[in-house]
């Protein structure tokens, strides 16, 4: 399947993963829905260079009313909804030098935490929810959520101050197998999806601020790619764990087959 024409929306697609992710549909012809709280200016330019076409919204996602709205807006611009991709979400990137670690749960805001689960689980629900009856409607579509993790290592020292995150994201995992299983006859595959790679704590503990920085600024095609080669999973394989892998997507290794 090639996704030239195809209607794709990308949240968290200002920087980092939903950047990458929105050049690589671009370069493939599909036409964008851009989608973060933060400017788009930059990613809608780097899509435009390819021909891409367009539209930006500036959408809180923990708001019910202005997700619907996105939704509805790109659906009366284009007529429909191929692919949503939920790349949008608070993430620890406390592991990079110099920034600072989140508390541990008995120390943590109840706000804070609140706001990594609304953002990450809650909009991830939200643009599910309201993008799902357009998919019906024309037949089919693939929501790819990035939600990744397990349980399986046990508790790591390493990981203290994760716990929001960690649990939003095994929480996107569960809840993509289980709405899969509700859409199974009505051809939208919902997906969950990881970056994949090493990612070593070593290399992130070794970068400065301004590195971090360099590295969201950088365009990987690579994992675009892999997402990109996501909108093509059959239904046989919906509520299924994938990874990023030589520029495709591959089902994640720690699943039980």
């Amino acid at each position: 399947m090639t996704v030239r024409d195809k209607v794709v929306i990308i949240t968290g697609s200002s920087r980092g993963h939903g950047r990458s992710i929105a050049v690589a549909f671009a370069k493939e012809g599909a036409k964008l829905a851009l989608v973060d709280i933060g400017p788009l200016s930059q990613t809608e330019g780097d899509c435009k260079e390819y021909g891409s076409q367009v539209i930006t919204f500036n959408t809180d996602l923990r708001e019910p009313a202005a997700v619907k709205s996105m939704i509805d807006q790109v659906h009366q611009h284009y007529g429909r909804i191929d692919v949503l991709v939920n790349d949008a979400g608070i993430v620890t990137h406390f592991r990079y030098a110099g920034v600072q670690r989140w508390p541990r749960i008995a120390d943590m805001d109840p706000e804070f935490f609140d706001k990594v689960i609304r953002t990450n689980l809650f909009g991830t629900f939200l643009t599910t929810k309201y993008t799902i009856p357009y998919m019906e409607a024309q037949g089919g579509g693939h929501i790819i959520n990035f939600g990744q993790g397990n349980v399986g290592s046990g508790p790591r020292p390493d990981s203290i101050g994760t716990a929001p995150y960690h649990t939003s994201k095994l929480a996107i995992r569960a809840f993509s197998m289980d709405v899969a299983a509700e859409e199974a006859d009505k051809n939208v595959c919902v997906i969950s999806f990881g970056p994949g790679g090493p990612g070593g704590s070593e290399r992130r503990d070794a970068m400065t601020p301004e590195e971090v920085s360099a590295e969201a600024a950088k365009i990987d095609l690579g994992l675009g790619m892999a997402v990109v080669s996501a909108a093509d999973i059959p239904m046989s394989m919906a509520g299924r764990m994938f990874v990023a892998k030589d520029g495709k997507a591959v089902p994640s290794p720690d699943e039980v087959l």
